[in-house]
């Protein structure tokens, strides 16, 4: 079993993160700008409030994607080198990340029922996504 390539899995991540960033602007930034803004008032927020966080979502797409070609390095010498295992490592991320945050937050409403969902269905495709490109570049030792 070889070790994990590190400067492998930060090239292959801030690939994976490009892709994150990608659909997340495209999701949040064009297809549901304005379902995100009426949720922001609902809230309480200034139209504009979300506006300063873009930053950091966009740090912490390039830090998940990092994470998800760690996942992807660390399940790598089981389950073969691939699009199939790199599927695996996402789909593995998504639950445990995505889906049982959504179904955590969910009850407390602090967006509509509809966003969270949209939000989770998108991240079930792009985080696989992802994890394909990132492993695209990905090599051990």
């Amino acid at each position: 079993m070889g070790k994990i390539n590190w400067g492998r899995v930060v090239l292959g991540g801030l690939l994976a993160g490009v892709v994150l960033n990608i659909v997340d602007w495209l999701t949040y930034g064009v297809w549901l700008k304005a379902d995100m803004a009426a949720a922001m008032q609902a809230l309480g927020k200034a139209p504009g409030a979300m506006d300063s966080a873009v930053p950091l979502w966009v740090a912490l797409d390039f830090v998940s994607g990092i994470g998800l070609l760690w996942v992807y390095a660390a399940i790598r010498p089981r389950f073969g080198a691939g699009v199939k295992t790199a599927v695996i490592a996402g789909l593995a991320v998504w639950f445990f990340v995505g889906l049982l945050h959504a179904i955590g937050e969910s009850p407390m409403g602090f967006m509509p029922q509809r966003l969270m969902m949209i939000g989770t269905c998108v991240a079930l495709v792009s985080i696989p996504v992802a994890t394909v490109a990132g492993a695209y570049v990905y090599k051990e030792m």
